[in-house]
């Protein structure tokens, strides 16, 4: 199924059932007063967090999302039918903005979590409800009120814990495949990965993460060159980022400067999360190239050598990952 992340839908809540005129009419009740009921109010636009749905793809196709509207009064002062409320469900990790005023107008990470879109309009009161001692037989009535309308965009932002960052090819989708029981298409090619992947990574008891294989990084990817923003939007909800170099790279410390820059443009608050740097393809290297790189350090790290083929430093990186993000989260709470 393909994986769509972006959608933008128009959405219209329902007007509200107009209020009656009518004079109640009985063969023994002399002189019979209004009783026009009131209109039903019209049903609300609501977006629920589905954790079962991981694309907006329902929502590419149709666009356009209308309400039931409130039912008109009745006699006898019996009040219209509300319109039914439209719920509509969307990935758990869900952005909503007014796609006219670009207003955020909520955030839906909780699985059930619900945001009222477009409120349905009031229904119109009935004559009996104007009924004075001074107007005792009014024969007018109110109209309904419109429904809410929006145009909204949805912008999905994967929920994960950990985000591999590198350029294309750099193996992030193989070393997710190694370490979760995710299978991301691995090919030797840039680009294989073409939507992001998710793996739960289990290190003990009680002890799990979720882990983002997204779309690779080039120069000049937060411009749009290359997948650089369909990556760069899915690493903002992540506490800590593994930016996977290649080992075999002429430089690896201009590599990591390279994808640190695109964070930068892209959103200065990423290189506030934390950060492991390793170094990928260790099966490559020769002896002589391993102890060069033994001494290597970038940002004041000694980048980790790992192997996703031979399992080289796999582990360590794990307790690293798992190290980190326990740390995020108790700046988090603090």
């Amino acid at each position: 199924m393909p994986f769509v992340d972006t959608a933008i839908i128009r959405v219209k809540a329902g007007d509200g059932g107009r209020g009656c005129v009518s004079f109640r009419r009985e063969k023994y009740v002399p002189k019979g007063g209004p009783d026009g009921g009131d209109g039903g109010n019209g049903g609300d636009v609501i977006l629920v967090a589905d954790p079962h749905l991981s694309t907006l793809l329902d929502y590419r196709y149709r666009h356009v999302y209308i309400a039931e509207n409130g039912r008109p009064g009745e006699g006898n002062n019996r009040t219209g039918r509300s319109g039914a409320p439209l719920e509509l469900r969307v990935p758990c990790g869900t952005l909503v903005r007014d796609a006219i005023t670009g207003e955020i107008l909520g955030d839906l990470t909780e699985p059930g979590q619900r945001l009222v879109v477009a409120r349905g309009g009031r229904g119109g009161r009935g004559n009996a409800a104007f009924a004075t001692p001074t107007n005792r037989a009014p024969r007018f009535a109110e109209p309904g009120q419109p429904g809410e309308e929006r145009l909204l965009q949805l912008e999905l932002k994967l929920l994960a814990d950990v985000g591999l960052v590198g350029f294309p090819n750099a193996g992030k989708s193989t070393l997710l495949a190694t370490i979760s029981a995710a299978r991301p298409k691995i090919a030797d090619y840039p680009f294989t990965t073409l939507s992001p992947v998710l793996g739960m990574v289990r290190l003990g008891p009680e002890q799990s993460f979720v882990v983002a294989d997204i779309p690779g990084l080039i120069e000049g990817a937060h411009s749009g060159r290359g997948l650089g923003l369909q990556f760069l939007r899915h690493i903002e909800r992540t506490r800590v980022l593994v930016f996977l170099l290649e080992s075999t790279s002429p430089d690896p410390a201009a590599d990591y400067a390279t994808l640190l820059q695109e964070l930068r443009s892209y959103n200065p608050e990423l290189l506030a999360k934390r950060r492991i740097i390793c170094l990928s393809k260790a099966d490559l290297l020769s002896e002589e190239q391993r102890q060069q790189l033994s001494t290597l350090c970038i940002d004041g790290q000694s980048p980790l050598l790992i192997s996703a083929l031979t399992g080289e430093g796999i582990q360590q990186l794990l307790y690293r990952m798992w190290e980190a993000l326990q740390q995020a989260r108790a700046a988090d709470a603090a």
